[in-house]
């Protein structure tokens, strides 16, 4: 029962629909102790020839209006707890939504995109479950069986009812080793589903992979391989859930057997009545419920605290980049500054840059080039305080960028990722996602500025052309040009494109960097490129070559150095040359 006190700050939360609920549970436990000593008192009235028309219509009037009255208020009941319990469930899954988006691309890093969808699924209807169902069946069981033993003791015989619950210890410890066993392969079968999950997540967005290296069929049988896991585990959770009710069964036949066989020796012996027997036995036929109830409880509350264990565990999960308690409420502007000696992705040993430093002035552009895995994209990560633990500082505006919140930090910064992420939905959705009250002339702005505006004219649907999932509907150009618009909506003091113009043609990118240079004059650019014609007009740019600057200037500096600049560049106009057929 451990999940109800980890849920206790919940319960003191809606500390008033709960015991509203309970008290109107144990006010219907009351009220079904009636009908049982009515059928009793009237089987008695009956042996002495008493009962009359009178007498058995005011019994009959006072069960219809127990009936009643147990009526409306389970109704109340169930407002009261399991509106409560949906509540909950609201509750983790805004705290869960919110924990995704405030941790770091470290943590996506260790979590697959599957699990976190269970969490978020299954995992919060078992913990549902727990704060509805699983409070209901432990207040009921306790409840009624209490006042049923009690009604069976105080009105008509302690002694058999002493006899009755002999059998009770042996279900007690037998559902309490059930309900360990429960908890431990519940836990497993979550487990499964996560993978499956996630197998199915990775599956669809990697349908086209899957397509053109023609593994269908392997992929088929991975899935089912691992479907036939979730079955094997959620059978495995189903032989011990299956054990409760014949237990209690067993359990409770017993206990009828011995309240016959010693109530017929009490009547004998006229310690008891045969009206009082009679009750006595509906009475034990009400006790089945709560006995069921009790093995039910188990299953539903090993269920809930395997759920409340995970979900609990991933948002302790600690959020690595956060806030300073005196942050700066402002958006950061001026001159960038890196002075970073070394820095090291968590859980790496070998530093991905290292000495690093220059200076940005705003207004200018600054082109970061090297070759793959040079460390381009990680500098600007370090910007955008994706990663933090690097030795140095970052000046934004002469002020460290930490010392500026996050949120305010992040609305001066325009990103374009290499990886260019569309919603499903219409284009100018897309595009004015940072802006969504943005007008139709503002959206085509932007759109002309990163030159998509006429190919999606050219669209059915124009503007209101719905993409699909990630965009799959768009070629790789097109997308990387939306996701252009879309930093540009935000009007961003810096503008960073890492490796953005990388699926344009020449002339394309040629056409987008000038428009950029017209229309941001006075703000600061950052591009990171393999072909370096994208940054040839930078104020600055770097070279980086496995975490550290080994070259440093404009354009026409690097092409006197003769070093690794100059030769990618001299290669790359000779490619172009001959593409045009030089």
């Amino acid at each position: 029962m451990r999940v109800f006190l980890d849920l206790m700050w919940f319960f003191k939360q809606e500390k008033k629909s709960y015991l509203t609920g309970i008290a109107v549970l144990l006010v219907v436990a009351v009220l079904q102790l009636i009908p049982p000593r009515v059928i009793g008192i009237v089987v008695d009235s009956i042996k002495e020839g008493e009962l009359t028309s009178g007498i058995l219509l005011k019994w009959v009037v006072i069960l219809a209006a127990a009936g009643i009255s147990m009526y409306g208020l389970r109704y109340i009941w169930r407002i009261m707890i399991f509106g409560s319990a949906v509540k909950l469930s609201k509750l983790l899954r805004n705290n869960l939504y919110h924990h995704f988006t405030k941790m770091t691309p470290s943590f996506y890093q260790k979590r697959r995109v599957g699990d976190l969808m269970a969490h978020a699924t299954n995992d919060l209807q078992a913990i549902q479950m727990t704060a509805g169902q699983g409070v209901l069946t432990f207040v009921d069981s306790l409840a009624t069986g209490g006042f049923v033993i009690i009604a069976m003791a105080a009105t008509i015989s302690w002694k058999l009812t002493l006899i009755a619950l002999i059998p009770m210890p042996f279900m007690a410890l037998l559902t309490n080793y059930y309900g360990t066993l429960l908890h431990k392969r519940f836990h497993k079968a979550q487990e499964a589903f996560s993978d499956l999950n996630d197998k199915t997540q990775e599956s669809v967005s990697g349908i086209k992979v899957i397509k053109t290296f023609g593994q269908e069929k392997e992929d088929i049988e991975s899935f089912r391989e691992q479907s036939e896991d979730v079955v094997q585990k959620n059978i495995s959770v189903a032989k011990v859930d299956s054990l409760f009710d014949p237990t209690i069964s067993i359990i409770v036949g017993i206990s009828f057997f011995l309240s016959v066989a010693f109530g017929s020796r009490f009547v004998i012996s006229g310690e008891l009545t045969i009206g009082e027997l009679v009750s006595f036995t509906t009475y034990l036929g009400l006790l089945i419920w709560p006995m069921l109830a009790f093995g039910w409880l188990f299953n539903i509350v090993e269920r809930g605290r395997a759920s409340y264990d995970r979900v609990a565990n991933l948002l302790a999960e600690k959020v690595e980049i956060d806030d300073t308690p005196d942050a700066l409420n402002i958006k950061p502007t001026g001159d960038i500054q890196f002075n970073i000696d070394q820095f090291t992705y968590p859980d790496e040993d070998e530093p991905v840059l290292r000495n690093i430093h220059f200076t940005l002035k705003r207004g200018e552009t600054l082109g970061v080039v090297g070759k793959t895995g040079s460390g381009k994209t990680t500098l600007l990560k370090v910007l955008l305080r994706e990663f933090e633990g690097y030795e140095g500082e970052v000046l934004f505006g002469g002020r460290p960028i930490k010392n500026y919140k996050l949120e305010k930090l992040r609305e001066s910064l325009g990103y374009v990722p290499q990886d260019h992420f569309l919603f499903s939905a219409a284009i100018s959705e897309n595009i004015a996602f940072t802006n969504p009250m943005a007008d139709k002339g503002t959206i085509e702005k932007a759109a002309s500025l990163a030159h998509i505006h006429q190919d999606i004219e050219q669209f059915t649907e124009g503007y209101q052309t719905v993409v699909g999932e990630r965009g799959v509907s768009l070629s790789g150009g097109q997308k990387q040009r939306i996701s252009i618009a879309r930093a540009l909506m935000m009007e961003p003091e810096v503008l960073i494109l890492d490796d953005s113009l990388s699926a344009v043609d020449a002339k394309t990118e040629e056409s987008i960097l000038k428009a950029l240079k017209e229309n941001r004059e006075d703000k600061t650019t950052i591009i990171t490129a393999h072909r370096l014609s994208a940054i040839q007009h930078a104020s600055l740019i770097l070279v980086l070559d496995n975490g550290e600057i080994t070259e440093k200037g404009t354009h026409e500096e690097l092409m006197r150095n003769e070093g690794w600049y100059r030769e990618m560049y001299m290669r790359q106009q000779l490619e172009e040359l001959v593409e045009h057929g030089g």
